[in-house]
């Protein structure tokens, strides 16, 4: 009787030693995450773009496609590449992040000079097909191009959560990975089903609501849909310019070069004595992410012509992947 006791003491250990485990894994992938806000919303702002063109009934198809080759792009490629980077060559960690601060700042500039007609962006390129009449062509090709585009946001997600995750042992940080790819791809392609298929939801309501209430609440989220992609739109832009330009920053201190991490410091910190007690930490913040964000469209501008001229031809003329999910 001793013995079976003694055995469910240690069983009782080793499941509260667990179930600290999986806190501190659920803890570290929720800071972790948090740092990849910028790429998060702009993945969320891409992917309903190439849902334009589908019947209502396979809008949600082909999310789940989309799905599935980003958890593969996350948990089959980037997360052992990652682990490998951790444990052999942390030394790459940093530049590689910089590398995608730099993609990240190229994005969002990207998209401010084509708002402002100074940039072709992504809408048109030579050899880009106008029209495809077949839908499972054009359903092949938007996922693919999806899966193709959401491989370059989820590495930059998975090394922000790679250089966030603090110091631990091998398979903490392949938990922790792997919790940050799972919960992220939910998360955004959770929000991408439901922007996508919002519009249905307020007709349904419209048409066929019993009171009035319900149907004014249908037209106003059927009017509302398009002005909520655009301001989801510019949230993500004005995101990756600000997290692009931090990680640029925070880099460039890393490697020595600290003037301008201090200058952006020292005037958040002048802003913040400039305003009332009890919002100095808020208004550091914010003047903090605006300079980072500034700095990144500066970084950006400088950046459209090799990226439109060089880098987005190499990408395009990779093979698309995901061609052949179910």
């Amino acid at each position: 009787m001793s013995g079976l006791i003694a055995l469910l003491d240690d069983v009782a250990a080793i499941a509260k030693v667990a179930a600290a485990s999986v806190d501190d894994v659920i803890g570290q992938a929720a800071k972790a995450g948090g740092k990849a806000a910028g790429a998060v919303i702009d993945d969320a702002a891409v992917t309903p773009k190439y849902l334009h063109g589908f019947e209502a009934s396979r809008e949600l198809p082909v999310v789940w496609r989309i799905t599935k080759g980003s958890l593969r792009n996350k948990l089959v490629f980037l997360l052992p590449i990652g682990l490998a980077l951790s444990n052999f060559a942390p030394w790459a960690i940093p530049p590689l992040l910089m590398l995608g601060g730099a993609y990240l700042c190229f994005e969002g500039a990207e998209k401010v000079a084509h708002a402002l007609g100074i940039s072709g962006g992504h809408e048109d390129y030579p050899g880009k097909e106008k029209v495809i009449k077949d839908p499972a062509r054009l359903e092949e090709q938007k996922a693919a191009g999806a899966i193709k585009t959401d491989f370059i946001l989820s590495a930059e997600i998975m090394t922000i959560a790679l250089s966030a995750i603090p110091p631990s042992s091998f398979w903490m940080e392949a938990a922790t990975l792997a919790v940050v790819a799972v919960m992220i791809t939910v998360a955004v392609y959770g929000a991408v089903a439901l922007i996508v298929k919002m519009d249905d939801v307020g007709l349904a309501m419209a048409n066929h609501g019993r009171l009035g209430v319900t149907r004014a609440v249908g037209r106003a989220l059927v009017k509302g849909m398009p002005g909520f992609l655009k301001l989801l739109t510019i949230v993500g832009t004005a995101a990756m310019l600000w997290v692009g330009g931090s990680i640029i920053v925070h880099g460039l201190e890393e490697l020595g070069f600290g003037a301008l991490g201090h200058f952006i410091h020292d005037a958040a910190v002048a802003a913040a004595q400039m305003v009332p007690p009890g919002i100095e930490g808020a208004t550091e913040w914010v003047a903090t992410a605006a300079m980072d964000g500034v700095f990144g469209l500066a970084l950006g501008l400088l950046l459209i012509p090799v990226g439109e001229n060089i880098v987005t031809p190499l990408w395009r003329a990779l093979p698309f992947t995901g061609r052949k999910l179910a």
